[in-house]
């Protein structure tokens, strides 16, 4: 088991890789004088392509924040992110992002609401039709491409979204706890399809959770941010083999990340 804490530079340890994301000493502010509200400090990330990186911290330590500056959504106040080397200065258009809600839209069927992507893109339509049908199968929603979103239960419509997201190819994939308010067997399920897609595709992902052993189960590696102002206090390398299944949470290996993982949120 791999742990680094933050006085060991995790930039420095990926120098020779074949990084996507580089985050350099990212500071963000919200509010104006006596308001002023510092959520991230000097943080220095990298992530290399195809990696499965998930964040982890305590609630408010600037996870969802981080997460919305790489995509671009949000400005940093110092720092920068880079994506595929070039500076992000505005909202990434080669990514797909699923959030802690679907955000389906109730008017458009199941697969309009995948093709959507299609539609703003103005990609073609066969073959992003085609694209949508399979990733529904795979997620197991074959079948109710035609109902609307109101008719499915929420983990349906998480499944429906995280297709939605992955439908124009982007190279990165962002996800801000997205299966938080599933219940526990339907959230297992869930983490079994993503991980059969992202091992076909070999997506570079990041997720942000608050879930230890779905962030183990998922990930290469896992960062730890510290309470707000959030840093970067140690990151855990996930040396399980895969496909993993959800019988492997029994093992000692992963009982032991699971402790170490705490202790380091916690400290």
């Amino acid at each position: 088991m791999k742990i680094r804490s933050i006085r060991q530079p995790i930039m420095a340890s990926l120098e020779s890789e074949d990084m996507h994301i580089e985050m350099r000493a990212l500071t963000k502010f919200f509010g104006v004088g006596v308001g002023t509200m510092k959520v991230l400090d000097n943080v220095n990330l990298t992530v290399r392509n195809g990696e499965f990186v998930s964040v982890l911290g305590p609630s408010g330590c600037g996870k969802s924040t981080l997460l919305m500056i790489l995509a671009g959504l949000v400005l940093p106040s110092s720092g920068s992110v880079s994506v595929s080397g070039d500076i992000v200065l505005r909202p990434l258009t080669d990514v797909g992002i699923v959030f802690q809600r679907d955000l389906l839209f109730d008017w458009r069927t199941i697969l309009g609401n995948v093709m959507l992507q299609a539609d703003i893109r103005g990609l073609d339509r066969k073959l992003s039709r085609e694209k949508a049908v399979s990733l529904l199968e795979t997620v197991g929603l074959k079948g109710f491409e035609s109902r609307r979103p109101w008719e499915l239960s929420g983990g349906m419509r998480q499944r429906a979204a995280l297709c939605r997201a992955l439908l124009h190819d982007a190279s990165v994939l962002l996800m801000d706890e997205p299966f938080g308010a599933l219940d526990a067997i339907t959230r297992d399920q869930i983490n079994l399809d993503l991980q059969a897609i992202w091992m076909r595709e070999k997506r570079t992902a990041v997720l942000v959770t608050h879930s230890i052993s779905e962030a183990i189960f998922l990930s290469d590696r896992i960062v730890v941010m510290s309470p707000r102002p959030g840093r970067i206090a140690c990151e855990v390398e996930i040396n399980l083999p895969r496909p993993r299944t959800v019988q492997m949470r029994d093992m000692a290996e992963f009982i032991g990340y699971q402790a170490k993982l705490r202790e380091s949120i916690m400290h």
